[in-house]
């Protein structure tokens, strides 16, 4: 009686544990994912402020899409950032005034350079922000 008890105990203490490194796993992936994603937000808002920079100071938006290498020591998997950029011409009364739409998406893994990439791998993590920008305000 006591040797099935035994194994009972054992299978589940063993059960327990399986259970526990999984979640221990799952645990240390989700913060993994949550730096990166910090990282992915703050590569596509170098590529806003580069992409308002070249709106403002040029005059003009960059071509039409544009990668801009980021530095891997600051930024880790993320190396670069694909940012696109539309224009158009507004009169408010006598002034005209040029409106910037500047989309930044930066990405893990980029396809070739660019992203988004079409067919991600594991842990694929993707940030696109837009920032809208007149000139003269």
């Amino acid at each position: 009686m006591s040797l099935i008890t035994a194994v009972f105990l054992l299978l589940v203490m063993s059960a327990l544990a399986l259970y526990i490194v999984n979640i221990s796993t799952v645990q240390n992936m989700t913060s993994v994912l949550d730096l990166e994603g910090s990282r992915a937000y703050h590569a596509a808002r170098t590529g806003l402020e580069f992409g308002a920079y070249q709106s403002v100071a040029a005059g003009s938006c960059p071509p039409a899409s544009v990668n801009v290498a980021l530095p891997a020591a600051n930024f880790a998997d993320f190396t670069s950032v694909t940012v696109q950029c539309n224009q158009s011409l507004h009169t408010e009364g006598l002034t005209a005034k040029t409106y910037y739409q500047i989309t930044a998406t930066a990405c893990n893994q980029p396809a070739a350079g660019v992203c988004p990439n079409p067919a991600p791998g594991a842990n694929y993590v993707e940030r696109q922000l837009q920032l809208s920008v007149i000139n003269p305000p």
